[in-house]
C-alpha cells in the first residue's frame, strides 16, 4: 500500500486547460472517489496517476517516489476499466492470473494468488468458465480479480459499473466496498454517479471544470457544501436552489423570490437588507405544513419508502420528499414550510456558502 500525492497538477490539450492547479493527498489505505459531471477532468486525473496521460505541470508521487516519468508498468498500480477487457479465449483463472504469467511467477504462486482472490470475490466455482459464460456482474468481478491478483500499491477504478443495470450496480457497489475493507489497499475511484460516491467513499473529491470544488467525508459534504455547485450536485433529488433577496423589514427575516412569493429565513441570520442570495433547502427538509407557503402539486412519484412531489411555487419549481404516504392529486394546492435549521444560504454572485 502507498500514499498518493498530487501536487499543483495542470493539464493542457493544446491550448485547452482541462486540469487547473489540483493538489490532493490520498492516504495509505484510503478509498477516495473523484466525482463530477462529464468533462470535469476526473478521468484525465486518474489516467495521469496511471501514467496513461502526460503531466503538463506538477508532480504525482506514489509512496515516496515521483512517478511523472515512469511508464504505467513501473508504477505498481492496477486499473479496472468500464470495459471489462477480458481475453475471450482464456478461462476466468487464466484471465485473473495473466499478469503473474507475464511476470513469470512460479506456477504454484500463480494458482495460490488466483485461488485466494477467487475466494474474496466469490469466483471459486467459475474459474474454469470463459467470459462468454458469465453475467455482466461476474465479468466485472473477474476484471477486479485480475487487478487484485497483482497485489499493487494502488487500485484505480475508471467508472467500472457504468455498463451494469441498476440492481447489479447496487450489488457491485457493496462488493467493491467489502473488497476494500478486506484488502485495505489505497484506491482511487472515478464516477459521475454521486450515489456511488456517497455510498462507497472514505472521502469524496467533487470536481467541476477542471478544479476540485470540495474534499471531505461523504456526509460532511452533504451536510455542509461549500458552494452552490456542490450543494446542487451532491444529493438525490437535488437541493432546491432559489434566487432571492433578503427582507429584514418585518417581524421575521424573509427570502423574497418575487413580489408575492417569499420563504422564511433563520431568525439568527447575519444577512443584510437587500442582499442577493441563493436559498437552499433539501427536498427531505421541506415539509407539508398548514401554515406554510402555498404550492401546486404537479407530479407525484411514489418510490415505496418515500414519495417525491414536484411542486410549482409561482414560477419556481420545488421538490419535496415525504417519508409517509400522502393522499394527494396532481393540480392540488398544499402548503409547505422549510426546516429552518436546515436552510442553506449562498451568495448569489459567487455561489459561495454564507
Amino acid at each position: 500500500m502507498a500514499q498518493v500525492n498530487i501536487q499543483n497538477i495542470e493539464k493542457f490539450f493544446g491550448e485547452t486547460e482541462v486540469l487547473k492547479n489540483i493538489s490532493l493527498s490520498i492516504e495509505d489505505g484510503e478509498f477516495l472517489v473523484l466525482v463530477g459531471p462529464s468533462g470535469c477532468g476526473k478521468s484525465t486525473l486518474l489516467r495521469m496517476i496511471a501514467g496513461l496521460e502526460d503531466i503538463t505541470v506538477g508532480d504525482i508521487s506514489i509512496g515516496d517516489k515521483v512517478v511523472n516519468n515512469l511508464p504505467p508498468k513501473e508504477r505498481d498500480i492496477s486499473m479496472v476499466f468500464q470495459n471489462y477487457a477480458l481475453y475471450p479465449h482464456l478461462t476466468v483463472a487464466q484471465n485473473m492470473g495473466f499478469s503473474l504469467m507475464l511476470a513469470r511467477a512460479p506456477k504454484a504462486e500463480q494458482e495460490r494468488r488466483v485461488n485466494e482472490v477467487a475466494v474474496i470475490l466469490g469466483l471459486t466455482n467459475l474459474l474454469e468458465r470463459k467470459p462468454k459464460q458469465l453475467s455482466g456482474g461476474q465479468r466485472q468481478r473477474v476484471a477486479m480479480g485480475r487487478a487484485i491478483v497483482r497485489d499493487p500499491k494502488v487500485y484505480l477504478f475508471d467508472e467500472p459499473l457504468s455498463n451494469l443495470d441498476a440492481k447489479l450496480r447496487v450489488a457491485m457497489r457493496a462488493e467493491i466496498k467489502l473488497m476494500h475493507q478486506k484488502i485495505k489497499t489505497t484506491s482511487v475511484y472515478v464516477t459521475h454517479d454521486q450515489v456511488e460516491a456517497m455510498t462507497m467513499a472514505n472521502r469524496i473529491a467533487v470536481m467541476n471544470a477542471g478544479r476540485i470544488e470540495q474534499i471531505g467525508k461523504p456526509l460532511e459534504i452533504y451536510d455542509n457544501p461549500k458552494n452552490v455547485f456542490v450543494a446542487g450536485f451532491i444529493g438525490t433529488p437535488s437541493m432546491n436552489l432559489l434566487a432571492a433577496t433578503v427582507d429584514l423589514s418585518g417581524n421575521a427575516p424573509l427570502a423574497v423570490l418575487s413580489a408575492d412569493l417569499s420563504l422564511p429565513l433563520p431568525l439568527d441570520t447575519d444577512l443584510k437588507e437587500g442582499q442577493k442570495i441563493t436559498y437552499g433547502i433539501r427536498p427531505e427538509h421541506l415539509n407539508i405544513a398548514s401554515n406554510g407557503a402555498p404550492v401546486k402539486v404537479n407530479v407525484i412519484e411514489p418510490t415505496g419508502s418515500e414519495t417525491h412531489l414536484m411542486l410549482s411555487f409561482g414560477e419556481e419549481s420545488l421538490v419535496l420528499v415525504a417519508r409517509d404516504r400522502v393522499a394527494l392529486s396532481p393540480g392540488e394546492m398544499i402548503n409547505v414550510a422549510p426546516d429552518l435549521s436546515r436552510v442553506m444560504i449562498f451568495d448569489l454572485e459567487s455561489g459561495d456558502r454564507i
